[in-house]
């Protein structure tokens, strides 16, 4: 059966997957011209190891940060665990297959550092290793590109009982681990991101403490922006000593910075706070510095600075991933905020421009993707860019027959994928679009409250994977690499 037909008919990809086929309305809503995408252009889906495997007390894992946040009291809405998630740790079959079928040519995944390295240090599981083994030569048959993340938040606990991102010593651990990731997949593994989001992950982590290892401390948080700089150049350095022909890059969630209003002091924050969030990761790693924001005379000691770490944190990189979902407002903050010289208020998700809401309460603002990529083109030039998060929470339920017509899913996405195009046109070297998200999933501090996949997850029935009508939509986008 040709695959058109299979989208059709409806798909039927093993056990407790659904079989249902595109509705009149969405056929009717691809009728308007198309707007297409450059040859070669890569579409894929995105996931992370805490929010589907599950079997976190399988395979000789250990705990990570997010075993232990998630099992503290009022850590996660309604005391959700990623224990068992969406069982992609067995079902990681049904996923590729569920992959295949869509046509999708890249999955970026990542790797549970305690799967590998149960308690972050020493010599490497084995049987964490062959289950991204067997992930990653399942995706090659499919004909889909494995696109790991080496960390996606899951520090091993025993890291942060000895410190954590802000102790200098993790950047060492993760060069050990990398060593590992290279030596077991480097040789058919072609394309790898070393972290995702470490302006999310050190901020919510140590400076807001929303999420996992949920600290409070400004001067922790800046520690650990520094160290993780320094992780990622090594993790860099490290798959390139094992393979120099693997590309390396990191994923930066990138987002427009509003000021509240229009004086002069709010501008100004805004501009402070661009700084912190858009260029103080990715500029550290292409130029070895940072910009100028805290005081220069208290650099040094805030961020740990040793001499050498300039040259250090300074690395190539062959792409640059980029999440993007929405904006901040920005106020100025004249009594502080416990960062020298930031003196900022910010509310996430938030746009003038919103043309409404996510069931998350995120603004949605679709040229803010056009808008920031060509703002940070101007630190990252030429290097090839690849948006590796984008997508929305749309909780709509399935209808009576079994249909989930998540028609304000399809709509962000034609929208975002439009101005995506726009961009590229104006020369934004955009080369791969992986949509947040394949399944539903553990969505962190929200739990299980939020839905942003285009196959959706029954986590009280076995982790039944059903379809939306976006999937077919996205599966359409594929085949023709258009957007109509």
């Amino acid at each position: 059966m040709k695959r058109r037909d299979v989208l059709r008919s409806g798909w039927a990809l093993g056990t407790g997957l659904a079989v249902s086929g595109p509705s009149t309305m969405l056929r009717a809503a691809t009728d308007n011209a198309a707007v297409t995408f450059p040859n070669g252009f890569l579409w894929g889906v995105a996931t992370a190891a805490y929010q589907i495997e599950g079997g976190v007390h399988e395979g000789g894992r250990g705990a990570s940060i997010w075993d232990t946040f998630s099992h503290t009291p009022g850590k996660t809405k309604n005391g959700d665990t990623g224990d068992v998630a969406d069982d992609s740790y067995h079902r990681w079959r049904d996923d590729i297959a569920l992959m295949k079928q869509l046509g999708v040519k890249s999955y970026r995944f990542s790797i549970a550092w305690p799967r590998i390295q149960p308690t972050g240090r020493g010599p490497a599981n084995q049987a964490g290793l062959d289950y991204y083994k067997r992930l990653v030569d399942g995706l090659l048959e499919a004909g889909i590109r494995p696109f790991p993340t080496l960390y996606h938040w899951d520090l091993p606990q025993a890291l942060e009982d000895a410190g954590g991102w802000p102790n200098r010593d993790t950047a060492d651990r993760m060069t050990d681990y990398a060593h590992i990731m290279a030596r077991a997949l480097a040789d058919r593994v072609h394309a790898w991101s070393v972290l995702n989001e470490v302006k999310t992950f050190t901020q919510a982590g140590y400076w807001d403490g929303g999420m996992a290892p949920g600290r409070k401390d400004p001067l922790a948080f800046l520690k650990s922006t520094h160290v993780a700089n320094l992780a990622n150049a090594n993790a860099f350095r490290a798959l390139k000593a094992v393979n120099p022909k693997v590309e390396v890059g990191s994923a930066y969630d990138c987002a427009n910075c509003f000021p509240a209003s229009d004086s002069v002091a709010d501008k100004a924050a805004a501009v402070r706070w661009d700084k912190l969030i858009n260029l103080w990761y990715l500029q550290a790693t292409l130029t070895g510095t940072y910009p100028d924001l805290l005081p220069a005379d208290q650099q040094a000691a805030l961020l740990g600075w040793q001499a050498g770490d300039e040259a250090r944190l300074k690395v190539p990189l062959d792409f640059v991933g980029i999440n993007y979902y929405s904006g901040w407002r920005v106020w100025d903050e004249p009594k502080g905020n416990g960062i020298p010289n930031l003196n900022t208020r910010a509310e996430w998700a938030w746009s003038p421009r919103s043309i409404g809401k996510s069931d998350f309460g995120w603004d949605i603002d679709p040229p803010g993707i056009r808008q920031i990529l060509k703002r940070m083109q101007q630190l990252t030039g030429s290097i090839p860019i690849e948006i590796t998060e984008n997508g929305i929470a749309d909780n709509t339920p399935p209808a009576a027959y079994g249909r989930i017509h998540d028609v304000r899913r399809i709509d962000y996405l034609r929208r975002h994928l439009t101005e995506l195009r726009n961009a590229i046109d104006d020369g934004v070297p955009v080369r791969a679009y992986h949509l947040w998200s394949l399944i539903d999933n553990f969505e962190w501090a929200a739990g299980y409250s939020q839905r942003f996949g285009i196959v959706h997850v029954d986590f009280d029935h076995g982790q039944k994977r059903t379809p939306r009508d976006s999937a077919y939509w996205y599966a359409k986008v594929i085949r023709d690499n258009a957007v109509a």
